[in-house]
């Protein structure tokens, strides 16, 4: 897949979100206690941290990564047409980081930021994350977010949102208040386009920090919301599930809520479906499952299926991924569905 768009090229999907490499590679306990590794958590570090570790860890697998974009790799695994906007530098990370994607199906445009000694991003690369795996499966990940949360309104291809029927956008890159404007901005072409905004909450502490902000974008802006249970009870500030469910279904068009082995709950203003989770043999890592979740339900909603069908491809994209490390499916999942 080239960067050219065709004229006549539409999308099922289009996502805005972190552009991160994730660097896998095997590690002892003995080296995360060298290091100051918190075990089997995520930290954030920073870019010389970051380089520092990457310098002494063994062989690692490199591949495109981020949740919105893992989403959108699974929307292609399915046989739908996704793309994807997020920043990355013109540098190694960033070359890897596009190739996969187009790899993988996904259309992405987003034009690097030059790599050079000079100018606002000097000294910040690509985002990465390296991700150390223990004998005991562990995975201890080392967060740099790099260039990626600096997206910015003029990285906004509104041509790209006009051909998509959906623009899903992750809470993960609402903190800087540039990313917060390409936000609204997205909102405002695809409201005027005519088509449908989707939101994934991300992370609980995304909610506690945007909090006001998020009810904005969900009361006013978003069609369809995707979130966990520990999200949304945050989200309406309860600790009764129902009282969160029966709140959500006044301020938005659709809820998608997963809740692990339960299964999801999706709702609209006319129903609440019970959708139960996809069987699987062992639960290996449960990195991903919700992107996936994100990824089956989109598909579904993009081909005509109704919401309890779509909840169940997204049941099945989450099942296959938690069987296995990594957060992208190992098959194709249009084999599976």
């Amino acid at each position: 897949m080239t960067d050219q768009i065709q004229n006549d090229q539409i999308f099922d999907v289009v996502a805005i979100g972190n552009a991160l490499v994730d660097i896998i590679a095997e590690a002892d306990d003995a080296f995360l206690v060298e290091q100051d590794i918190a075990k089997n958590a995520m930290n954030l570090v920073s870019a010389g941290r970051s380089g520092d570790l990457y310098d002494k860890i063994g062989p690692a697998v490199e591949t495109s990564g981020g949740s919105a974009a893992n989403t959108m790799t699974g929307i292609a695994s399915l046989g739908g047409k996704a793309a994807f906007m997020g920043k990355v530098k013109e540098d190694q990370l960033g070359t890897i980081f596009r190739h996969d994607m187009h790899a993988q199906g996904v259309y992405f445009s987003t034009h690097p930021v030059p790599d050079n000694q000079h100018g606002p991003y000097a000294g910040i690369s690509t985002g990465r994350c390296i991700i150390l795996v223990t004998p005991d499966a562990a995975r201890s990940m080392n967060t740099y977010l790099g260039i990626s949360v600096e997206f910015e309104p003029q990285d906004i291809n509104a041509d790209i949102l006009q051909r998509s029927q959906i623009t899903y956008l992750e809470g993960y890159l609402f903190d800087r208040p540039a990313a917060k404007r390409a936000f609204y901005q997205a909102t405002d072409i695809v409201k005027q386009a005519k088509k449908t905004m989707a939101l994934t909450l991300s992370d609980l502490f995304c909610v506690e920090r945007h909090r006001a902000e998020f009810h904005d974008l969900v009361q006013n802006h978003i069609d369809i919301l995707f979130a966990n249970e520990a999200e949304i009870l945050a989200l309406y500030q309860t600790n009764d599930f129902n009282s969160a469910i029966a709140e959500v279904r006044k301020h938005t068009g659709i809820a998608v809520v997963t809740r692990g082995e339960k299964g999801a709950v999706i709702t609209n203003s006319d129903a609440v479906h019970e959708v139960p989770a996809a069987p699987v043999d062992k639960v290996i890592d449960t990195t991903g499952a919700g992107d996936l979740y994100a990824a089956g339900f989109l598909y579904g909603i993009t081909h005509g299926k109704s919401l309890p069908e779509a909840g169940r491809i997204g049941a099945i994209a989450a099942a296959e991924v938690i069987s296995h490390y990594g957060p992208r499916p190992l098959v194709k999942l249009s084999d599976l569905i």
